[in-house]
């Protein structure tokens, strides 16, 4: 018999971490089987959106779309929309950017997002030969709405899909997050209530989805590209991973400065700056619990 209503968790590695998918209630559909159709939305968005896979979308860009339009799926086309919009609105603060373009300056718009071009029918073409992208900073957030979208289809009402700590949750009901200290990953900073929502984090540390660019830090600084130092880590709530997972990046490198950017995304958010203080934005208070 085929699992319905029983919650049921289920770990898969994926995106260079474990995602985990978590439902509490299938409303009388095939548990086992929505479990897998998520965990092949979130394979899709791997194989798509890899740095160092030849054949993804991504590889296949920035080999060829200096020299000709090259068709991408529409997921990626869509991740696409979204990076770059975030990157003209932020100053080119989140930059997929890794290569063939010059450093912006602070408070510039990004150099990587004027040399993109998005054309009709999911085509797109880079304007500078030699430009290189990378959607680490944004992909992983993707995958897990993707994944949080196919359990919906499915039937599941209520589920949490986690990949590393970018997460987001399905239903009414609410998830007690726990967040942990980027200071001492060992040790938990706060405790946070998600329900309908998503919630990521980065921090000063090692993200084996990105590319060789950035495997010192999670985040790195378009100025520069040397890893971040503004701040020791970023948590960001917002109604979609992707948008949280992106703006995360702006937080730890903009801090305060990222205001505009969250209430624009409709998003709320932590910060531990570089020394040690934990900030956060009036709106994220109330939902933030210290834990012991």
């Amino acid at each position: 018999m085929p699992a319905t209503s029983a919650s049921i968790r289920r770990a898969r590695a994926l995106l260079g971490t474990f995602v985990e998918i978590d439902i509490a209630d299938a409303q009388g559909c095939d548990a086992e089987s929505s479990v897998e159709t998520a965990f092949s939305a979130v394979a899709q968005v791997h194989r798509l959106m890899s740095f160092h896979d030849p054949d993804s979308d991504v590889s296949r860009l920035n080999r060829e779309a200096s020299h000709c339009a090259v068709m991408v799926h529409p997921s990626t086309y869509a991740v696409l929309e979204t990076a770059l919009e975030m990157a003209r609105h932020s100053d080119g603060t989140f930059d997929i950017g890794v290569a063939g373009v010059r450093q912006p300056s602070r408070g510039s718009s990004s150099q990587a997002a004027a040399a993109i071009e998005l054309l009709a029918d999911h085509q797109v073409r880079f304007r500078h030969a030699g430009l290189k992208i990378d959607l680490g900073g944004i992909a992983k957030g993707y995958a897990v709405d993707c994944a949080i979208d196919a359990l919906r289809s499915c039937g599941v009402r209520a589920a949490m899909v986690n990949a590393g700590g970018d997460l987001a949750v399905l239903g009414p009901g609410t998830r007690l997050v726990h967040i942990r200290d980027p200071r001492a990953p060992d040790r938990l900073l706060c405790q946070v209530e998600v329900s309908n929502g998503a919630l990521a984090s980065s921090a000063r540390r090692f993200d084996p989805f990105r590319s060789a660019e950035t495997t010192d830090t999670a985040v790195v600084d378009p100025t520069t590209r040397l890893p971040a130092m503004a701040a020791q880590g970023a948590t960001v709530r917002a109604p979609t991973c992707m948008v949280a997972d992106a703006l995360t990046k702006i937080v730890m490198l903009a801090g305060e400065r990222a205001a505009a950017q969250l209430a624009k995304w409709q998003a709320s958010a932590m910060l531990v700056a570089a020394n040690g203080d934990v900030l956060t934005t009036s709106d994220w208070q109330g939902d933030l619990q210290h834990a012991a």
